[in-house]
Parts: structure tokens; sequence; C-alpha cells
């Protein structure tokens, strides 16, 4: 951990004179570091959309690619590796050369030339094609199939998919994870900018308390969460869900989230998607 980070310390008490107003530029900043191949990644999504949920309105995340690539940065790199180069960028020139883990890498860099939304939606996708349908997202058409079902411009996409401009966005944040220290994945580096303070860096995979704990220590002060919205509301909003991320997001057991759940299939506004590993839920809508 460098400098401009610091270890936790004790809490700060409640702060009653609160003013929303104060925060309509959402004071902190959350670095999110991943690896689009890593399951812990994964697994950290539903608490980052409970934090989202409950104190959104406080902070504005930036994902950041890091992890197994971060072997694969311009000053690790080997010497066979080396005359794969080309360009700047530090990264293979071509599709030929590009092998795991670096399309997959990419491809969420050209996600967000179309903007955080798209990229947001489209890291979900990817994920949900690996871990939910054992799918091989190293895979070019597999990757157009992700940026088609996250409502992403196809045909912008694919241009950007090998582009310089992707490269130097990946290379950028390969250089960010150096810079914070960043040698595991998923990391979190939390940063106030109304104070200057020193960030916060959380790694590793945590109980939701500890994100919650860490960015009201951040805070300096401890607000109320927001109200959640209806399930069948948080179901339209993401479309398909997994029991688990309700679980965690509506503080329910994974019994009482299955009862929920079923009194909406049981109207026609969900349906099942059954995996061997988890069960999804896909919005219908009002039939």
């Amino acid at each position: 951990m460098n400098g401009n980070q610091q270890e936790l310390s004790s809490s700060n008490p409640i702060d009653s004179s609160f003013n929303y107003m104060n925060y309509v530029q959402k004071p902190i900043e959350m670095y999110v570091f991943i690896d689009p191949l890593c399951s812990e990644c994964w697994s950290l999504d539903p608490y980052l959309k409970k934090l989202n949920v409950e104190y959104g309105r406080f902070f504005t995340i930036k994902h950041v690619i890091s992890g197994q690539l971060a072997a694969l940065n311009t000053n690790g790199l080997n010497k066979k590796q080396q005359k794969k180069q080309s360009g700047s960028t530090g990264i293979p020139d071509n599709r030929e050369n590009l092998d795991y883990p670096w399309v997959p890498a990419l491809a969420i860099k050209a996600a967000e030339l179309q903007g955080k939304k798209a990229s947001k939606q489209f890291i979900r996708k990817i994920q949900e094609t690996l871990f939910f349908d054992k799918q091989n997202i190293c895979n070019e058409d597999i990757l157009l199939k992700c940026a088609s079902d996250a409502a992403l411009d196809i045909e912008e996409f694919h241009t950007d998919l090998f582009s310089d401009t992707s490269k130097r966005a990946l290379q950028c944040d390969l250089r960010l994870a150096n810079e914070m220290d960043v040698d595991y994945t998923p990391t979190i580096v939390l940063f106030n900018q109304e104070i200057e303070d020193e960030g916060i860096k959380i790694s590793g995979l945590h109980p939701y308390d500890i994100y919650e704990f860490v960015l009201k220590e951040i805070l300096q002060r401890t607000p109320i969460p927001s109200v959640k919205p209806s399930l069948i509301d948080y179901l339209q909003l993401q479309q398909i869900v997994g029991t688990k991320e309700l679980s965690v997001i509506y503080d329910w057991s994974i019994d009482k989230t299955e009862k929920e759940l079923k009194k909406l299939q049981f109207q026609q506004l969900v349906e099942r998607v059954r995996e061997k590993n988890e069960s999804y839920w896909r919005y219908l809508g009002t039939i």
C-alpha cells in the first residue's frame, strides 16, 4: 500500500447534520479493480449492487482491469512476448497475437467507449456468460453476442475492440493498478474528493458489512441507507438476477427469497432460469 492509502481506523459518530444537497456531486470515487475471469470478482457484484442501492448517492464507481493481466504489463513482458508487440501500447498488435486474457479485457475497454452504463451492462453480461453459461469469453463471437445482449452498438464495438484507443485504455488500467499497489482481485480503493486525506484500500472478497463500514469511514459520517426498491422494481431494472444476489440486497434468507420470487412467478411476472450452482430469475413484465 502506498503513501496515498491508509489502513482502517475506528468509525466516526453519526452526523445528525447531514445535508443531502452537499452530496449532489457524489464525493466518493470508488475504484474497483477486477479481472473479468476471476470468480471472486463475480461474487463481489451483489455487494456492489447493495452498496449502490443503499448508498449510491454518495459514490461513483470506476472499473479498472487488473488481476492476471498485471503480469502482462509492459515492464514484465518476457522477450518472447516483446517480439509480438508493436506500437506504444505494449499490447499485441492483432487478433492472431491476442491470447487469453487480453481479449475480454480489451472488450471491456471497447464497451467503455460507449459510456459508463454500457460498460457496466457489458461487464455483467460477460460475467454471466462465463460463470452462468460456462462459455469462453475469450472468443470474439461470444463477446459480440454479449455486446448485443448489453444493447451496445455492435458495429462500433467491433471496430473499437482491437483499436489503439482500447489498447491504450487497458494500458492505463494496468499502470493505475501498479501505482496503487494492487496485486490482487478484487480490490476496491476509495477516495473522498471533498477532503485532502488518504484513500482506503480493501483487497479480496469480504462480507458486506466491511464495505459498508469502509464507505462510512471515508465519508466521516454515518448516513441513513436509502429505501430499497420493491422486489419487482429491482427485477425490472436488472432484467435477470440471481437468488443469492437478491438475498444479499434484501437481507433475506435464501428460503425467504425463493418464497417471494415464487409469488411473482405465480403472477407470471418472472420466470426461473436454473443452472447447476444457482437459480436466476428473468423479469417478464405484466402479462
